[in-house]
């Protein structure tokens, strides 16, 4: 008997006078024992489905217009979820059917402890006093391999590192031992080496509860890694399902196709990466081909084609552009009561390092290591102890405020989340003119609007934009505007930190192609930010591996990624799912 079945499945949302169909007529089912993985762009509907089998959707503007959600309970009763009132569903949020949500921060109340959001749950869905619960809670925490659990009992969420966050989130979600676990991207903002651990956890606790998990990601590699069963969703609807092993080697729809060949491991350096839309657009010609011609073969370049095609890299050269010296960031840790520092977290320790102008350095390392720390050094947008940074000659640390303003134009930087690195309160079109105005360039006014759209058509949006604002835009289209009032400045250098680490493959590969394209013909030298080794391999010269505040080791990308000489680099390698390098 199925643990779970989704049958012929629709929700619209209604919003004002219109209503968009947010999940169309889907149907699949979960085995007990059986990781089923959901996977397809945002907007495809994954996390609407997930919400729903809880009942979490609002219910002022969700409506679920047709089908059925059948669960089987522990005593074996088929029950229809979308026919419980929320009284019935309290009892099953957290006991019988447990999720684990994307960001464990916001998910997490941060006025209490730890210990106590466990404890909470774990008396909601059991009658046991709150000494044996505290016990239980401290034994969940030592099952999810949190060190020092009884510490941790007793820390705010913000005393926590990000995996370790994650893992109080799946205590939680355990602490009930569910038949149905759902985790909506759970490690899509973690570094490769603690979301294998986060995965292995997973793993470990599915088998020793016989839990039926539904796994929601866009992540391929992670796919490959965990699932035995596939649901590919596009725009709502459910294009394809089988056993992973079906979907990764024989996929029949051309948007599982588009998925799987956008990832940068699959591609060489420079070749452009393929999108959803080529795949998509070359299916649509070959049927209309086939209609006119009464044959299924394009006479036509295809767009997966184009896509394939090399795009032009401008050749390395020795011209220096930057050069760190013994550069350290340090931040106190401790002082004493008079405010002496006693001890500092040293960020970046020592560090030393060139960038040759044109060229795209790959910062690698886990959370924590400095790379972040490390670009914002650069710009001096976090000021340095010692050190020096010369750039084109100059050394920025030695630079006055009015020497700095100036080379400002020359230095940009594009942040991991496009959305708080946006004013919401004026549109892009004067997001992306203001550093224009600010430096005083590209006068008079209308020269200025004309710059701004010309730069919107350069990252590929509709000039007609200019007037939208951020909330109006998709995580992939916020990224690209911001990249647009990065280049507003015509920058010689550009920071790139995780600016594509929280999108899904497909938008991944936009923007991957964009910053190819952009740097082809705009000239200027990358530091590319990220803990994703397999894109930065694709995307980079040289590779900086990070470990600690220190370099820990570096070489050209074939070298660092293919022939690794120090065990950490190794470890990083290995930790990536293997579905992200086949």
């Amino acid at each position: 008997m199925d643990l779970l079945q989704i049958k012929d499945f629709s929700v619209d949302f209604i919003a004002d006078e219109n209503t968009v169909r947010a999940v169309d007529n889907i149907s699949f089912d979960v085995k007990r024992g059986q990781t089923v993985a959901v996977v397809g762009e945002s907007g495809s509907g994954k996390s609407v489905t997930a919400l729903s089998i809880l009942k979490l959707l609002p219910q002022s503007t969700a409506r679920y217009r047709s089908g059925e959600i059948l669960f089987t309970d522990g005593e074996n009763h088929v029950i229809d979820l979308l026919k419980q009132n929320d009284r019935e569903m309290q009892k099953i949020r957290g006991n019988r059917i447990a999720m684990i949500f994307q960001e464990p921060m916001t998910s997490l109340n941060p006025v209490f402890t730890c210990g106590n959001q466990l404890v909470e749950t774990i008396q909601r869905h059991k009658k046991i006093g709150r000494d044996e619960a505290n016990e239980q809670a401290v034994r969940l925490f030592e099952k999810v391999k949190l060190p020092d659990p009884e510490n941790i009992f007793h820390r705010y969420p913000h005393q926590l590192s990000g995996g370790q966050r994650q893992r109080v989130m799946i205590a939680i979600a355990m602490s009930c031992s569910p038949s149905l676990l759902i985790c909506d991207e759970p490690t899509t903002a973690l570094d490769v080496t603690v979301q294998k651990t986060i995965l292995q956890l997973i793993k470990e606790l599915q088998e020793a509860e016989n839990m039926g998990v539904i796994f929601i990601t866009h992540d391929l590699g992670v796919v490959a890694e965990i699932a035995d069963h596939v649901v590919v969703l596009y725009k709502g609807k459910l294009v394809e399902k089988g056993n992973v092993g079906k979907i990764f080697y024989h996929p029949l729809h051309p948007y599982t196709k588009g998925l799987l060949n956008c990832r940068p491991a699959l591609h060489q350096k420079g070749e452009r990466l393929p999108v959803v839309s080529d795949f998509l657009e070359s299916a649509k010609e070959k049927e209309r081909t086939a209609d006119e011609n009464g044959s299924s073969i394009s006479k036509q370049e295809s767009a997966v084609d184009r896509g394939a095609a090399m795009s032009q890299r401008p050749s390395l050269t020795d011209d220096l552009l930057i050069k760190v010296e013994h550069l350290n960031v340090w931040y106190t840790s401790s002082k004493t009561l008079w405010g002496k520092t006693t001890g500092y977290v040293k960020a970046v320790d020592g560090v030393s390092f060139e960038v040759y102008r044109g060229e795209t350095l790959g910062l690698v390392g886990e959370s924590g290591c400095g790379k972040t720390t490390l670009g914002r050094a650069l710009l001096r947008l976090v000021e340095p102890q010692s050190g020096k940074i010369i750039f084109n000659g100059m050394d920025l640390l030695s630079c006055s405020r009015g020497e700095l303003k100036k080379l400002r134009k020359d230095i940009q930087i594009v942040f991991q989340d496009p959305y708080s690195s946006l004013n919401p309160r004026i549109t892009i079109g004067d997001a992306i003119r203001e550093p224009m105005t600010v430096h005083r360039l590209v006068e008079p006014e209308w020269q200025r609007n004309r710059k701004v759209e010309d730069l919107l058509e350069k990252v590929q949006l509709n000039k007609e934009y200019v007037k939208r604002y951020p909330h109006e835009f998709s995580g992939g289209q916020r990224q690209r505007v911001v990249i647009a009032r990065a280049l507003a400045l015509n920058p010689s250098f550009v920071v790139f930190d995780e600016s594509v680490s929280a999108l899904d493959v497909s938008v991944q590969a936009q923007v991957l192609n964009l910053i190819n394209d952009l740097k082809s013909e705009l000239g200027f030298t990358v530091i590319f930010i990220s803990h994703d080794l397999s894109v930065v391999h694709y995307i980079s010269d040289r590779i900086l591996v990070m470990n600690q505040g220190r370099i820990e080791e570096m070489g050209s990308a074939e070298d660092v990624f293919h022939r690794p000489q120090k065990e950490y680099t190794r470890k990083l390698i290995n930790s990536i799912p293997k579905g992200r390098i086949q």
